[in-house]
């Protein structure tokens, strides 16, 4: 039996949340906008891995240096340690669609998209918490630290809120209904490592008293479903006046689209891909359409009309 697994893109940070907000995106035409990873069992007896897509010439060729293959023995290590000592190995492919580096939540992509397959394939041996505590050390391993603002959307879906409490590591916020979101990537890439480096080290007393408060209106105008408050509380202070030089254009881009309408702009996690959210389909298409001419910098760059994923991580197909 082969099945494949979805795991959508998604925006870290959200702006007003530095490393405790996290969104899923679904593009309006329904396209698959985030990385597939099928599996199967291995014909040869031990793991194999196969790497297709229009990113994946940004991977390692050593299969043993992807990301997947380390999913997989960390996969195997937990199994072990609740007495699963299956022998049968299996055979993965990953599909990646999300370029690396692009502010879209790609290593999360493939990371919650292998350990769903893989939990899948095996029985379901692990709940949804444990899964996502395996995706959420995974991650960290390649940024440097466990954040979830990435994996936990990009798994549960929604607009989540980082809570990391004992057995509670995240928490689904309302949505608000009339959002549209365009997200673009620009077609260059900046490392988490690079953005979280342009960062200063101390903040304003001034600085975190407007972070609190942007963030606590957010929250607040969500549970109301006031889109408007919601939105007008979507306000950095903490990493896009430092964060905006490495993605060129940025401030002649915001300036556009709050002309046409805009009720948000903001740099998706790290960048440089950014989003704009506005309150009509059609808004959101002369966006789309102006990013498209003005905004991106070459052909690996993109842009998507957008809803929150509601889904989540899912399986596409499965095959006996």
């Amino acid at each position: 039996m082969a099945l494949t697994v979805y795991a959508p893109a998604s925006i870290g940070n959200l702006s007003v949340g530095f490393d405790i907000l996290g969104a899923a995106l679904s593009p309006v035409d329904g396209a698959l906008l985030g990385d597939s990873v099928t599996i199967e069992q291995s014909e040869h007896g031990d793991f194999a891995l196969n790497c297709v897509g229009r990113f994946v010439d940004k991977l390692p060729t050593d299969p043993k240096q992807n990301i997947i293959y380390d999913c997989y023995l960390a996969f195997r290590r937990e199994m072990a340690e609740i007495g699963r000592t299956d022998e049968v190995a299996v055979s993965m492919t990953l599909e990646k669609h999300l370029p690396i580096g692009s502010g879209l939540g790609s290593s999360a992509s493939s990371i919650v998209a292998a350990f769903y397959a893989l939990n899948e394939h095996y029985g379901r041996p692990f709940d949804e918490a444990k899964l996502l505590a395996m995706m959420g050390e995974l991650e960290g391993q390649i940024s440097g630290s466990i954040h979830y603002d990435n994996v936990a959307p990009c798994y549960l879906g929604g607009i989540q809120l980082m809570l990391e409490k004992e057995g509670r590591i995240s928490e689904s916020l309302p949505v608000i209904d009339d959002w549209h979101i365009v997200s673009t990537y620009p077609g260059i890439s900046i490392s988490t490592a690079e953005a979280r480096a342009i960062l200063p080290n101390h903040y304003s007393r001034a600085d975190i008293i407007d972070h609190g408060r942007h963030l606590g209106t957010f929250i607040h105008a969500l549970y109301r479903g006031d889109g408007e408050l919601a939105a007008e509380s979507i306000r950095d202070v903490v990493a896009e006046p430092y964060r905006k030089q490495l993605i060129p254009g940025f401030d002649e881009m915001r300036e556009q689209m709050m002309a046409q309408g805009a009720l948000a702009v903001g740099i998706s996690g790290s960048g440089p891909s950014v989003f704009v959210i506005t309150d009509s389909q059609q808004k959101a298409e002369a966006m789309h359409r102006w990013m498209q001419q003005h905004f991106i910098r070459n052909d690996r760059g993109f842009s998507h009309v957008c809803r929150i994923d509601s889904l989540g991580t899912r399986v596409l197909e499965e095959t006996a």
